[in-house]
């Protein structure tokens, strides 16, 4: 996003948007669902497709959600989702965290979810946030941790998979380790820690359905979203090795005792 962001390793291929689109407001921001008020408006921020958008407009009939994307090819599917789902309180623009285009006190919650660890000053964006938020509204974000991310069995490739991605998304700028990081980013940005709410949350991916989709869209992410040519041209990794990773991937689904971790670090902040 503008000067300061990091470059977003994964893209918008199709595999990058088919694992977006199963994201919602209640397996995502459920820490944030609590909150809510049918009045408000909320900016929700690196919506991508606009899952977890037309959810959250959903659930303030009687305000508006604004999505803010980089990418505006990528908005069209949100506004194609919209028009699906029959939701007409959501609007979806380009935007930059960084410098978002709203004035200050514009909002009643700003939003950001699996973002701060990809953009290049995440405490910047959590000011610009803030910003944009009426005093007494809510800054939410969401975050992976990449290095404790975990699985069952052990697959040879797959650890060579997490060092890898950890690697690349550094040499673009960003933190994979952001869950971690997100509290302590809202207090070098000025944020009163005692008005910052720090939780996590999981997702879990064990079921047959649930291993052959998450396996198949990293299978297919290692090798066909624009990560994979980027891991190449800077010299992490050559085809082969992207190869031996997405087998690793497909092995790991076809175990019956398969099971895969995630933890999110998420804040709450009053403002």
């Amino acid at each position: 996003m503008a000067q300061k962001s990091a470059f977003y390793i994964q893209g918008h291929h199709e595999s990058v948007l088919r694992t977006h689109l199963q994201r919602t407001a209640a397996n995502s921001a459920a820490y944030l669902l609590d909150s809510l008020q049918p009045s408000m408006h909320i900016l929700d921020i690196g919506c991508g497709p606009g899952s977890i958008s037309v959810d959250l407009a959903a659930l303030v009939p009687e305000g508006q959600v604004i999505g803010v994307e980089t990418s505006p090819e990528v908005l069209e599917s949100a506004r194609t989702l919209a028009a699906e789902r029959g939701v007409k309180n959501v609007r979806f623009e380009t935007g930059d965290i960084h410098a978002l285009d709203y004035p200050d006190n514009t909002f009643d919650v700003a939003h950001a979810h699996q973002v701060l660890q990809h953009v290049g000053d995440p405490v910047q964006a959590l000011r610009e946030m803030r910003r944009v938020v009426k005093p007494g509204g809510l800054v939410a974000a969401r975050a992976t941790d990449f290095s404790i991310m975990t699985w069952y069995p052990d697959i040879d490739g797959l650890k060579d998979w997490q060092k890898l991605y950890l690697q690349v998304a550094r040499s673009n700028g960003g933190e994979p380790n952001a869950g971690r990081r997100l509290h302590a980013w809202a207090r070098q940005a000025g944020y009163d820690r005692s008005g910052v709410s720090a939780t996590a949350s999981t997702w879990c991916y064990n079921t047959a359905d649930e291993r052959a989709w998450w396996s198949g869209v990293w299978a297919d992410r290692t090798n066909k979203s624009s990560y994979a040519q980027d891991v190449i041209d800077q010299g992490f990794a050559t085809q082969n090795d992207l190869d031996h990773i997405a087998q690793a991937w497909q092995q790991w689904g076809r175990e019956e005792d398969g099971w895969f971790g995630i933890l999110h670090g998420e804040i709450l902040c009053h403002v």
